[in-house]
């Protein structure tokens, strides 16, 4: 089972937005070196939206083999188009990923039943670890946490990242099906206290920016050190706010092209970072120390 601080990586570019290989390979080398815990890939920070599947398939690859089993890869295989999430999972799975993230299916905006159906079919026709991802804010349709407990039942879902933001509702999930799955955060502010409670660990965007310093955070808060946890997050506190200014990863490529691990590049629609909020997100860094 996989603890600690996962980042959500994400897919550095050149300018012109062709994805630049050679930064991917020396980010995930950073995070080997920085204590992170698992490599993330292909999910929304990754810009999974606008890859092609060639190029989102190669990003699997490029990880895996980077990492070289020193840390294990989490790959990014949802969609809305749930024969494509099997397609993408699959590949994954060839391509030597430890699991998959499967997020919710956007815009369709599916019933419950719908959701379960979803996740059910992706589980049986691809034999490998699945994280079944919540982020409703961003995706329109929410996973209850009835759902979840009944797709926690499926031999290969082994996890769940809750981005609602709810700790209240996270400790549900944990008290729920924590025994049986592993829950994760996935909302940098409330991710030290859904730890606390039980959580196996954050998939973080401020990770990016961060890395030593979350993979510390997440150590001390799955250890029950709720102090030597909390003196961190008060650090990390206007970096997982910054972040957040524009869409996510709008604020987090310009933060790593500020310390010369990526150059400027992002897909269409999104664009580089607007220049009111670019003040905040330096001070957020120097405040974090990175």
């Amino acid at each position: 089972m996989i603890t600690g601080s996962i980042v959500a990586l994400v897919t550095p570019m050149h300018a012109d937005g062709s994805v630049d290989w050679a930064a991917l390979e020396r980010l995930v080398a950073m995070h080997i070196a920085a204590g992170t815990a698992a490599i993330a890939a292909v999910g929304t920070t990754g810009e999974s939206a606008t890859l092609s599947v060639p190029e989102h398939c190669e990003v699997i690859k490029r990880c895996v083999t980077c990492a070289a089993g020193r840390i294990p890869v989490i790959a990014g295989t949802g969609s809305n188009a749930t024969a494509e999430a099997i397609e993408l999972s699959a590949a994954a799975a060839d391509a030597g990923a430890a699991a998959c993230l499967l997020v919710t299916p956007y815009y369709n905006r599916p019933t419950q039943r719908g959701l379960y159906e979803h996740f059910k079919a992706i589980a049986e026709a691809v034999a490998i670890p699945q994280i079944l991802y919540n982020v409703p804010a961003r995706t329109s349709v929410d996973m209850t946490n009835d759902t979840a407990v009944r797709l926690a039942q499926l031999d290969n879902v082994v996890g769940i990242k809750d981005a609602t933001g709810d700790v209240a509702r996270g400790r549900d999930l944990i008290s729920r099906c924590g025994d049986a799955i592993a829950i994760y955060s996935g909302d940098d502010p409330t991710a030290m206290a859904l730890m606390l409670a039980g959580a196996h660990g954050n998939i973080s965007v401020t990770a990016n920016v961060a890395p030593a310093l979350m993979a510390e955070l997440c150590r001390l808060a799955l250890s029950g050190d709720r102090a030597g946890a909390q003196a961190i997050n008060t650090q990390l506190a206007p970096l997982n706010r910054a972040l957040f200014l524009q869409a996510n990863p709008i604020p987090v490529k310009w933060a790593l092209q500020q310390r010369g691990l990526v150059e400027a590049g992002i897909r269409l629609p999104l664009t580089w970072l607007d220049a009111p909020f670019q003040p905040e997100v330096l001070a957020a860094m120097e405040a974090a120390g990175v």
